[in-house]
């Protein structure tokens, strides 16, 4: 592998990963992709019963992922939404629009029988595509 397509994996703190074997973020050349994150920390899951603050929380911990791998919420391209509760789609969806208002990335959200926690309302999903100041992208990562 060159260095421009050079894997690295960064790992988070959900209880998940090691079972499942997944890193919370890998970044390949300028790309960056945020596994599915729900509103945990530690194992524990924050704000029980509140769509719009797990989704708050759970994009918290992808601003986090991205800045690990040398990217930020600017250079997020795509997110995906999972809502166990699709009537909740507005409290999830202005969470959203509180940090990606300006930035406008492709946006699916849908609705699942459920989340790997029964306490989890949403998880997200996010894809970064990292580039310079001159507008290049940039091959490097945290």
């Amino acid at each position: 592998m060159t260095q421009q397509n050079a894997r690295t994996n960064f790992a988070g703190t959900s209880p998940w990963e090691p079972v499942v074997g997944y890193s919370r973020a890998v970044r390949v050349g300028p790309h960056v992709h945020v596994a599915g994150t729900t509103a945990t920390r530690d194992g524990v899951v924050l704000f029980p019963g509140d769509a719009g603050a797990q989704a708050r929380a759970a994009l918290c911990i992808i601003a986090g992922a991205l800045a690990q791998a040398g990217a930020e919420l600017r250079h997020v391209v795509r997110t995906r939404i999972y809502v166990k509760d699709i009537s909740q789609w507005e409290a999830v969806g202005r969470a959203h629009g509180e940090v990606f208002g300006e930035v406008r990335p492709a946006c699916s959200m849908v609705q699942v029988s459920g989340l790997i926690d029964p306490l989890h309302l949403v998880e997200i999903e996010a894809d970064a595509y990292v580039w310079d100041e001159a507008g290049r992208s940039t091959a490097s990562g945290g």
